[in-house]
C-alpha cells in the first residue's frame, strides 16, 4: 500500500478537548495508567472543518440530518415541478436514511448522511430524466466526489445501499497522552453585575465546577494514497488536484484542534514535533508503544516524548526493516518543505 503517515507530539494546556457523557475529559488506560484521550471522531471533525477553510472548492461534503432541503433545492435547479420535487426529495431521504416522523416542523432524517452539492445535483438530474427514485440514487458514482474530498478521505457508511458506502482513505488513532494524566476540577463563580455590593445577598450569582486536564499527546494519522486515486474515491481528479487534496489533509491534520470550550479553555497550540513518513508498501504503523511505559519527568513531557518517538521509529527500522521513501520531521525542516516532500509521493 502506497501511503503516508503523520506522527505528532503536541502539548496542550488546561483544556477539555473531548467530553464524555458526564461532561468530563475522556480518558483511557494504556500501559497500566490513566491517560488523557481525545477520540479520533473529535479530532477528525476539527480537521474536516479546517480543510473546508483551506480548500473550500474541494471539501464541500456536509454530514447532516437536514438532507431534504439541499435535495429539494437541487430539484428546483433542475426545474422539476414544485409538488413533484417536494414528494421526490422526501422519498429519497426516506430511501437513504429514513425520515424522522417525530420531526413535525421540518423534514429531518433519523440519522446523519454525508453528501455533497454535486451528488445532490446528480440525483436531481437523474430524477428529472427517469422519474425513478431508486435509479436516481444509483446514479451517484465515485466520479461525483470531486467536490467532496472529505467524503473520500473520511468515508461514508450507508446501511440502506452499500453501493453508496465509501471506505475512508484515511486512518486515525485516538490521541493519547504520553504520560499519566489525572483530571482536575475547576471551581468557578460569576458575579451578578446587577446587584449592589452591599446587598444582603451580595456574592456570586452562580457557582459550579468543570473538569479539565493538561497533556502532551501522541497523535497518529495515515492516508492510503492508492485508495485515494481509485475510481470510487478521487480518481476523477487530475494528479495536481489530488496533490492539493493531500496537501490540505496534511496541513489540516497538523494544525486543527478540537474547539470544545475554546472561549474559556483555549487549547489552540501547534505540535512541537511532526514526523512525516511516506512508504511505497506495507501498512501504516503507529509509534504509540514508545509511550507504553508512561513518560515521567520533572522538566516537562515534550522533549522526552520526542526522544522516545525517534527511538521507537529507529528500532522499528532496525528490527523489522521498515523502509520509507520519505521521512522528514518538523522542526528539522520548515512546514512548506515538509508538505512539498509528502505530496511528491501522491500518485
Amino acid at each position: 500500500m502506497n501511503h503516508l503517515e503523520l506522527h505528532i507530539i503536541q502539548s496542550v494546556p488546561v483544556t477539555c478537548l473531548n467530553r464524555d457523557d458526564l461532561n468530563s475529559p475522556k480518558t483511557a488506560v494504556f500501559g497500566g495508567v490513566q491517560r488523557a484521550r481525545v477520540s479520533s471522531q473529535s479530532w477528525k471533525r476539527a480537521i474536516r472543518s479546517l480543510a473546508k477553510e483551506l480548500s473550500p472548492e474541494r471539501f464541500k461534503g456536509q454530514r447532516t440530518r437536514l438532507l431534504y432541503e439541499p435535495l429539494l433545492n437541487a430539484m428546483v435547479e433542475e426545474r422539476v415541478a414544485e409538488a413533484k420535487a417536494t414528494e421526490a426529495s422526501k422519498k429519497i431521504v426516506d430511501e437513504l436514511v429514513k425520515i424522522d416522523e417525530k420531526s413535525k416542523e421540518i423534514v429531518k432524517s433519523k440519522t446523519l448522511y454525508f453528501i455533497s452539492p454535486l451528488e445532490c445535483a446528480t440525483i436531481a438530474k437523474a430524477f428529472k430524466e427517469t422519474g425513478d427514485i431508486k435509479k436516481s440514487i444509483k446514479a451517484v458514482k465515485g466520479k461525483h466526489l470531486v467536490d467532496a474530498a472529505d467524503i473520500a478521505l473520511f468515508g461514508r457508511m450507508v446501511a440502506s445501499d452499500h453501493s453508496l458506502t465509501v471506505e475512508a482513505a484515511s486512518m486515525f488513532s485516538h490521541a493519547l497522552s504520553t504520560h499519566r494524566s489525572d483530571n482536575e476540577i475547576d471551581f468557578f463563580s460569576a458575579v451578578d453585575d446587577g446587584k449592589a455590593e452591599d446587598a444582603e445577598d451580595a456574592g456570586a450569582g452562580i457557582t459550579g465546577t468543570l473538569e479539565f486536564n493538561s497533556s502532551t499527546y501522541y497523535r497518529f494519522a495515515a492516508l492510503n494514497l492508492d485508495m485515494l486515486a481509485d475510481a470510487e474515491h478521487l480518481g476523477a481528479l487530475t494528479l495536481e488536484e489530488r496533490k492539493n487534496v493531500v496537501s490540505t489533509f496534511v496541513e489540516a491534520t497538523i494544525k486543527a484542534v478540537p474547539s470544545a470550550r475554546k472561549n474559556t479553555m483555549n487549547g489552540n497550540t501547534l505540535p512541537v514535533y511532526v514526523l512525516g513518513v511516506c512508504r511505497a508498501k506495507g501498512h501504516p504503523i503507529q509509534l504509540i508503544n514508545a509511550f507504553e511505559s508512561p513518560v515521567k519527568s520533572s522538566q516537562g513531557f515534550t522533549a522526552k516524548s520526542v526522544d522516545l518517538l525517534k527511538g521507537e521509529y529507529a528500532k522499528l527500522k532496525d528490527t523489522w526493516g521498515v523502509e520509507a521513501v520519505f521521512e522528514k520531521a518538523i522542526p528539522d525542516i520548515d512546514f512548506k518543505k515538509f508538505i512539498d516532500g509528502m505530496v511528491d509521493h501522491v500518485i
